[in-house]
């Protein structure tokens, strides 16, 4: 069995689906299985990254949803005639007719359209047609679909119509190294360096897209400060760009200035520990696929605060403090709740938590998609 993965996404600077490619290959490597494995990589990782015998790298320097991804892509993948390609994201080429598999990690652009982009209205429209063409594509073409979270499958099957037994719910995982430092490698640094040293703060960590709702923690923030004298700040780890622009310019206009810190990117070793020193990480999403941040937040040594929402219920169970994400008063309710916490109790909820969330396993992961795998290369029932 020979296996091409198209991991133009892989690495940390592509957020959610560079971390999943990350543990993906990780995970599968360390499986020593019988099958071969093509994965194409842009010029970054290409020279990086190290794979056992049966696997081999192919340089795909490329862009996503770019013209190259559909006339380049499909020639790059008849030329290792695989019998089966994993598209970790929708992003499929249009005139790719071969196997394949494919993880849709989310459906936000379907719920959230217009206000997820910057793009001028009529450049948004002309390149929204060709965005839902190709993801109905993925959709309707795949031998398979992989979904991090049952509230994902779902929507696929509400939306498309599509079989729920074509769809495979693989959970993801948080790394190994925030666990480490949530049992005490504290770095004295961070706090510095983040000018955070000595306050109280929740964390927030991840693209400051609309369907985020960071605003109304903002909001739920300055009105603690303000109107009830407790002291906290909004820290984002968030990486410079038209979305975290938009958000500071949100919080100049809620003057909220002395509440909020907009820390930029922040790197795995640093995050690790600005988890571990929060007074919690606080999630107040519209729409997600999976959450995994929060599962990181746990996992380091913190607590968190969650929207109230079906995917974050499915993940976090009873291990989150949930709020009504379209009201900032319920927000402000449960940070002060959580602030009013003894250290015992906080102490004893932390622990809880992290022995829920072994059940999270990069390693099970690997071995569903291995099998996702097998099953779309089974002969087809007659």
């Amino acid at each position: 069995m020979k296996i091409l993965i198209d991991a133009r996404l892989y690495g940390l600077e592509n957020a959610g689906v560079g971390r999943y490619l990350i543990n993906l290959v990780e995970e599968i490597k360390k499986l020593r299985n019988k099958e071969r494995f093509v994965i194409l990589l842009r010029k970054k990782y290409f020279n990086e990254l190290n794979l056992p015998e049966r696997w081999k790298k192919v340089l795909a320097d490329f862009g996503n949803y770019t013209f190259n991804e559909q006339l380049k892509l499909p020639r790059i993948i008849s030329k290792e005639n695989p019998d089966l390609t994993h598209f970790p994201h929708f992003n499929i080429p249009i005139f790719y007719n071969g196997k394949f598999v494919v993880t849709i990690h989310d459906m936000t652009m379907h719920r959230q359209g217009r206000v997820a982009t910057k793009l001028p209205l009529p450049i948004y429209f002309v390149k929204r047609l060709p965005y839902k063409y190709i993801f109905r594509k993925a959709v309707l073409s795949s031998s398979k679909i992989i979904v991090p979270s049952k509230s994902v499958k779902r929507d696929l099957v509400d939306y498309f119509k599509v079989d729920k037994e074509k769809i495979t719910v693989t959970y993801e995982a948080g790394s190994k190294e925030f666990k480490k430092q949530g049992i005490g490698k504290r770095i004295p640094s961070v706090p510095v360096k983040y000018k955070l040293i000595g306050k109280k703060y929740l964390l927030f960590v991840g693209n400051a897209y609309p369907h985020k709702n960071l605003e109304r923690v903002v909001e739920a923030v300055k009105y603690l400060n303000e109107k009830k004298r407790i002291d906290i700040i909004f820290a984002v780890a968030s990486s410079r760009n038209y979305f975290t622009n938009t958000l500071k310019r949100e919080v100049e206009r809620q003057n909220a200035q002395n509440y909020v810190k907009l820390l930029g990117f922040v790197p795995d070793e640093d995050l690790a520990d600005l988890y571990n020193r929060s007074t919690a990480y606080i999630y107040p999403s519209l729409a997600e696929g999976f959450g995994l941040p929060g599962i990181e937040a746990i996992s380091a040594g913190t607590l968190v605060l969650a929207s109230n929402i079906s995917v974050f219920r499915e993940i976090y169970k009873d291990n989150a403090f949930y709020f009504n994400p379209y009201d900032f008063s319920s927000i402000a309710k449960v940070i002060e709740n959580t602030l009013k916490l003894k250290a015992s109790e906080r102490k004893k909820i932390i622990s809880k938590s992290q022995e829920f969330i072994k059940r999270y396993s990069w390693s099970k992961m690997a071995k569903q998609t291995l099998n996702v795998y097998h099953e779309a290369l089974k002969p087809a029932q007659i």
